[in-house]
């Protein structure tokens, strides 16, 4: 049986938002990189699948933009390479490696989870609050940056229920970042 791990960048606000100046150093890249690699598949609803397949996604062209430093080339390879569900009601092709997640959220994601040998690792934000209200997720992964951002979608807003977590890991980066790692309790 699988294990549904919600990680996500948030900043000391609550902020998730990918433009709140979130930009990831080559230590954090590498903490993303290693989770992405451990994972046996992806789970994200469409805004985030789309947004990380129009960031990462290797180019027809063939070589990566000329952006990407080596730790964003390495990162892109890895997610490049994922197997990846998508919850949508989109007709279109997904393409990327992806797969629709189709039918009743809670039974699908329970499913996935029952089918995957593994860490599933689930991204965004709509989506993992939806699997957090239906007791799904069975870790959460916040790397806490140092930023206050004053704006922007927040982690889990509008649970149902308060959430009680209890630590299960802590590593601290040079930049002042903090990768906090819990279960619920």
């Amino acid at each position: 049986m699988g294990i549904l791990r919600y990680a996500i960048n948030v900043t000391l606000d609550g902020c998730c938002h990918h433009e709140a100046g979130l930009l990831p150093d080559a230590e954090s890249m590498r903490y993303w990189t290693d989770m992405i690699e451990g994972a046996r598949a992806l789970l994200y609803g469409r805004v985030t699948y789309e947004m990380m397949r129009d960031a990462w996604r290797r180019p027809a062209s063939g070589p990566w933009p000329e952006w990407m430093d080596a730790e964003e080339q390495a990162f892109a390879h890895v997610i490049d390479a994922a197997r990846k569900h998508v919850v949508t009601s989109s007709s279109t092709d997904l393409g990327w490696n992806a797969e629709r997640v189709e039918g009743d959220l809670a039974a699908s994601v329970r499913r996935l989870r029952d089918e995957t040998d593994g860490m599933i690792l689930v991204g965004g934000v709509t989506l993992p609050a939806a699997l957090a209200d239906a007791g799904l997720i069975d870790e959460y992964v916040f790397v806490v940056q140092p930023v206050v951002a004053g704006l922007g979608p927040t982690l889990l807003a509008g649970l149902r229920e308060r959430m009680t977590l209890q630590l299960i890991d802590r590593r601290d980066f040079s930049s002042g970042a903090v990768a906090l790692r819990y279960r619920p309790a």
